[in-house]
């Protein structure tokens, strides 16, 4: 099996990314309950509404060979939130990180710092990307100021892209390319350093 299938467990500091399970529906719950997550319109959580169906959606992407979907877990084992590579293609050697969120308590903490830490170096330093692209709504303006405190590059804006329980969306594309990796792992943990 090539490493562009196999999910990894990444562990860090504040985090470890590990592959999620059916058994991981009730915690990923109770995480979006944290701040009433599943009331976002602009944000993909609105599925947790159906927990096992959620993560049965997010193993099928699995399944299929277009996502590989990991759970957030802090150091005391409580999931947290969830994460995943998607749209990926190893011909291309392009990967998206998205279908992310984080319960309220940990936001604003080391946590998504360093789950994009451990992603992108996942993703540039193991699968050898080209490309790691971020997405996200058009609405989600502390989703786009996060992604850009990163130092990913907003690439533009997909309009009408996608549709959403009804709503057409846009969707604001960012990207970090190989030769800027670099750089922008010096940022990213300099942002860990000072994360409490």
């Amino acid at each position: 099996m090539t490493r562009w299938r196999e999910t990894p467990t990444l562990i860090g500091r504040h985090v470890t990314l590990r592959p999620l399970t059916v058994d991981d529906a009730p915690a990923l719950a109770a995480a979006a309950g944290d701040g009433d997550l599943t009331e976002l319109f602009f944000a993909n959580v609105a599925g947790l509404t159906d927990p096992a169906a959620f993560v049965a959606a997010a193993l099928r992407e699995r399944d299929y060979g277009r996502a590989l979907p990991l759970a957030v877990e802090t150091p005391d084992g409580r999931v947290v939130g969830l994460t995943r590579l998607m749209r990926m293609s190893e011909a291309h050697r392009r990967v998206e990180i998205g279908g992310t969120f984080y319960a309220r308590s940990v936001q604003r903490s080391g946590v998504n710092t360093e789950a994009k830490l451990l992603l992108l170096t996942h993703a540039f330093d193991v699968l050898g990307c080209n490309v790691v692209q971020i997405r996200t709504d058009w609405f989600n303006k502390r989703s786009q100021a996060a992604i850009e405190r990163l130092g990913a590059k907003r690439d533009g804006v997909l309009r009408a892209h996608q549709v959403m329980n009804g709503r057409v969306r846009d969707i604001v594309v960012y990207s970090i390319i190989a030769g800027e990796w670099p750089g922008v792992r010096t940022n990213i943990e300099f942002l860990l350093r000072r994360a409490r």
